[in-house]
């Protein structure tokens, strides 16, 4: 009899939550089934799925969904933080949106999900030195999802953007993780230079939306931006700014703003 441990079986509470969630859904939808399958059911791996959901989304008649499927393909077996993320992207939404009840949900119908999985693709490309192919997918990414996002940017897990129409950011932006922010977001610079003009985010960091956030400055960890602001200075960590352009109008309020989302100004 051997004594040679047994080979141990890989764990991947997401992934399978996520098969879990579409077997359910076709059992009550049945019209689903075709999506479900070929999105989910017929993968082995979430990075398969992934890959899969990606090309079929950004496909044209200018780039083949198996083309853009051999390129994701090819990212996620050379770069497993990629998939990481988009795992840490998941929770994140399920924790933190009110109307994300499944982790079906985001994978399969939430565009700033789709938006942040397919840049990192594209920033993926871009740290390969294969510039053209990284914008092809931040045009399509925009084209397809209304969100520009350079793939020169840097930008960490954790990430939830509700709703996600009209998001910009730059070429040397940088967001931290578990960063939440809302629609009509821009982190923009404010002219025409070529060097380091974007937006610092620091880690669990709220921004409301539409709020603009312009120039090479710093926004502190766990601070709070209120929606409709227009930000032009650094920001301490954990203040809450607010007004245009925008002032320092008390503290974050709560350890972690990304986290609870907690948008309100209170009054003290």
């Amino acid at each position: 009899m051997s004594t040679a441990p047994a080979k141990l079986l890989k764990v991947d509470p997401v992934w399978d939550r996520i098969r879990n969630e579409a077997k359910k859904a076709v059992e009550v939808e049945p019209m689903m089934g075709g999506l479900a399958h070929s999105s989910i059911l017929h993968h082995d791996t979430l990075e398969a799925a992934l890959a899969y959901r990606i090309a079929m989304k950004l496909a044209s008649d200018e780039m083949s969904e198996q083309i853009l499927r051999e390129i994701a393909d090819e990212a996620f077996a050379a770069d497993p933080p990629l998939s990481g993320a988009g795992r840490a992207d998941l929770v994140a939404i399920l924790d933190r949106d009110p109307a994300c009840l499944r982790l079906l949900q985001p994978f399969l119908f939430f565009k700033g999900f789709q938006a942040i999985q397919a840049y990192r693709l594209g920033h993926w490309l871009w740290q390969q030195g294969r510039h053209d192919l990284a914008y092809f997918i931040q045009m399509r990414v925009s084209e397809v999802y209304g969100v520009d996002i350079h793939p020169a940017a840097k930008i960490g897990q954790g990430i939830m953007i509700d709703h996600a129409h009209s998001i910009v950011i730059g070429e040397t932006a940088v967001v931290g993780d578990n960063v939440s922010m809302l629609h009509s977001v821009t982190l923009g610079g404010t002219g025409k230079e070529h060097d380091d003009r974007h937006p610092k985010i620091e880690s669990g960091v709220l921004i409301g939306a539409g709020a603009k956030v312009l120039g090479n400055i710093t926004i502190g960890h766990c601070s709070r931006i209120a929606a409709g602001s227009v930000v032009l200075e650094a920001v301490p960590p954990m203040k809450t700014v607010a007004g245009v352009p925008a002032r320092i109008v008390g503290e974050a309020g709560c350890a972690q703003p990304s986290l609870t989302m907690d948008q309100i100004l209170h009054e003290h």
